[in-house]
């Protein structure tokens, strides 16, 4: 529960023929973080081999067949069982058919419906004046008048008839909808000036339709009409048959090219591992982590595959450098959300404690906290719920149980505050402890008391981890170790003691006890350090310490007025959790005061209804953007006064070996 997943170190040792076979089965069953290791004594005398030409291939022919699938319209790519091998040369013989027979299907496709609907824009552009009788040949040629057709908005013909001058004629056709079409005839001089007068009424031309049409046979608009009719049902035809060709190509190949996509990418995959391995003149060493319960379910497939002919050695990573340990994180179904949170500050590394339970627990009761509103609390549940039950997607349903748990927290802290869709009080009775009617500092000392806690739980984590890590002197003297936990604690003990107590006895040895010292502690820190350092340097050992003595002595006395700081600002930040929860109750009581006020002078039943709208949208208000403002400050809270002092975030992800098509993006 406070710690990553177990995991062993494997070297497996193959022959030769069976690599490919291998991480094809390590690559289906998902569960190995594959190495990259160099030749040496330790590994194998020959380094792993380049495949850079393969790759470039594969990611060519690749790129083909998902080109190919895109061009025909195949958009669902279902994955099935693993794809049979299959060299690259053949690959490549199933894709040139493929393409070739697709580019002929199409282009007769495309070229169909070009025809087409250049004909409909035909039909278009004629329909209105079919039965006009003018005729076709002539209309562009004629030395002396100008013939222009489009439609005017409707309405307006008869005021631009007022306007044009006596050499224009204006033939209106039957109104379709909202448009009157109409020809317009006039001398070639006057063209341009009417041409504004038409562009100013809204004149919306269509004599670019035209200028391709005066070569054809038809010897009216209207035959025109008639026989792009026909030439538009015969088109129809042929398209729908071409259509139906390519169809019927994604019906018969579809399958076929996606399985060639599949094989690619699992061969992508397996090609690009094989240049992490080293092997011998015969035989390769795979390496890799795999979480230690799936370790017994990896060796039998392996036996399987190679016929028993492969070593497999485990490592106990307690042996192992902790930077070169892959982290997994996992948690049941409750706790996902929470770890997406987690993992969006960083990962712990391998052997620091996992934070995501002491991380939900505390980030839902700051929230609920800050939002606390039954009612209000209640619709964030339900739109959780909806989520929960209608995304679509996993992280969909995450968010929607992070919300419902959100919800809940606020709907516990809305009835101790007494606090319904804002509503405080019925029939002159307080519901409970209203953020803005009581006592204020009571909220803010509970909310520093909860900032105490979290932060004491942050230093005891960052103790154990020191410890675990071996960092006696970070855990005994570091600002966030014991020495820093003694001066809060203790300056938290003094404050009580005086304020609470109101004893004033052994003042001075406590301040000597619990700030002098721990801040002495804390600043001899460094210079500890340095001295250790610099001693297993004289004596051949690892490591040493940048800079001088004195620039450490100064560190350390940066540090320990830096420490004073840091516990005193963290402390205060959790104020907010109080400043928030106010703001939340304000913004509500906001509404009920400008409903009130339009009541009065609207009177009850308009003030009434105007009243209830404003109370329904501070609600909505307060809902979104408080809702949101504390979601964000919660977070804030974990990540910099809680992670903060004990969570490096520095872990490196367990990425597992897995022959996926998802995996490369298709």
């Amino acid at each position: 529960m406070f710690s990553p997943v177990a995991m062993t170190r494997l070297g497996v040792v193959v022959l030769e023929r069976d690599e490919r076979p291998v991480l094809r089965t390590l690559g289906r069953l998902g569960v190995v973080h594959l190495l990259k290791a160099a030749a040496g004594p330790d590994t194998a005398p020959l380094p792993p081999p380049d495949r850079t030409e393969e790759l470039a291939r594969c990611d060519a022919l690749l790129a083909r067949v998902q080109g190919l699938r895109q061009r025909l319209g195949i958009k669902d790519l279902h994955e099935g069982g693993m794809p049979p091998a299959m060299t690259l040369d053949e690959a490549e013989g199933a894709i040139a058919p493929l393409e070739a027979r697709a580019q002929e299907l199409l282009a007769r496709d495309l070229d169909l419906r070009q025809k087409l609907a250049q004909v409909k824009g035909t039909l278009e552009a004629v329909e209105p004046f079919q039965d006009s009788g003018l005729p076709l040949e002539g209309l562009s040629e004629s030395p002396f008048l100008h013939f222009a057709f489009g439609s005017l908005p409707a309405g307006t013909f008869e005021d631009l008839q007022r306007k044009v001058p006596a050499n224009t004629v204006l033939l209106p056709m039957p109104a379709r909808g909202d448009q009157q079409p109409m020809v317009v005839i006039t001398t070639r001089k006057a063209r341009y000036a009417l041409d504004a007068q038409l562009k100013e009424a809204g004149f919306r031309s269509g004599s670019d339709a035209f200028s391709a049409l005066h070569g054809g046979q038809a010897a009216t608009l209207g035959t025109l009409f008639a026989d792009s009719r026909r030439d538009a049902a015969l088109l129809e035809v042929e398209w729908k048959k071409a259509a139906d060709a390519v169809a019927a190509m994604v019906r018969e190949s579809g399958g076929l090219i996606g399985n060639l996509e599949r094989v690619l990418t699992v061969e992508r995959h397996v090609t690009d591992a094989e240049q992490n391995f080293p092997r011998t003149e015969r035989t390769v060493l795979i390496t890799g982590w795999a979480p230690a319960a799936d370790v017994q379910t990896i060796e039998p497939r392996l036996a399987e595959v190679t016929r028993g002919q492969h070593v497999i050695q485990t490592t106990d990573p307690r042996d192992v450098p902790e930077s070169e340990i892959p982290v997994l994180l996992r948690h049941g179904r409750l706790l996902r959300p929470f770890l997406m949170l987690v993992e969006n500050y960083g990962l712990p590394t391998y052997r620091e404690i996992e934070p995501t339970v002491l991380m939900a627990v505390s980030w839902v009761i700051m929230f609920g906290m800050m939002f606390g509103d039954a009612g209000n609390g209640a619709v964030v549940a339900a739109g959780g719920l909806y989520l929960l039950l209608k995304g679509k997607t996993m992280p969909m349903r995450d968010a929607g149980l992070l919300l419902i748990m959100a919800g809940l927290s606020s709907v516990g802290f809305g009835i101790y505050y007494g606090s319904y869709f804002g509503v405080t009080e019925i029939g002159g009775h307080e519901l409970g402890h209203d953020p803005l009617k009581g006592n204020p500092m009571n909220l803010m000392i509970a909310a520093v008391a909860l900032g105490i806690v979290i932060i004491s739980v942050g230093l005891v984590l960052n103790i154990i981890n020191r410890f675990r890590h071996g960092d006696v002197i970070g855990g005994l003297l570091g600002r966030f170790g014991v020495a820093g936990a003694v001066f809060y604690w203790g300056v938290l003990a003094l404050l009580l003691k005086f304020s609470v107590f109101r004893e004033a006895g052994l003042v001075v040895p406590m301040i000597i006890l619990v700030i002098a010292v721990p801040l002495a502690a804390v600043a001899v820190k460094e210079p500890l350090q340095f001295i250790l350092a610099r001693r297993r340097a004289e004596h051949g050992g690892r490591g040493g310490h940048g800079g001088s003595l004195s620039e450490a002595c100064i560190e350390s006395a940066i540090e320990a007025f830096d420490t004073v700081l840091a516990f005193l600002s963290n402390t205060i930040s959790f104020v907010r959790l109080a400043a928030y929860a106010m703001a939340h109750a304000a913004v509500l009581l906001a509404s009920f005061v400008i409903a009130e006020q339009i009541q009065k002078g609207a009177g009850p039943v308009i003030g009434g209804a105007l009243g209830l709208v404003v109370i329904i949208g501070g609600n909505v208000v307060a809902i979104l953007l408080e809702g949101m403002v504390a979601s964000v400050q919660a977070l804030r809270l974990e990540y910099y006064e809680f992670f903060g002092k004990f969570f490096s975030g520095s872990g490196q992800a367990f990425k597992p070996f897995r022959l996926s098509v998802n995996d490369h993006g298709a």
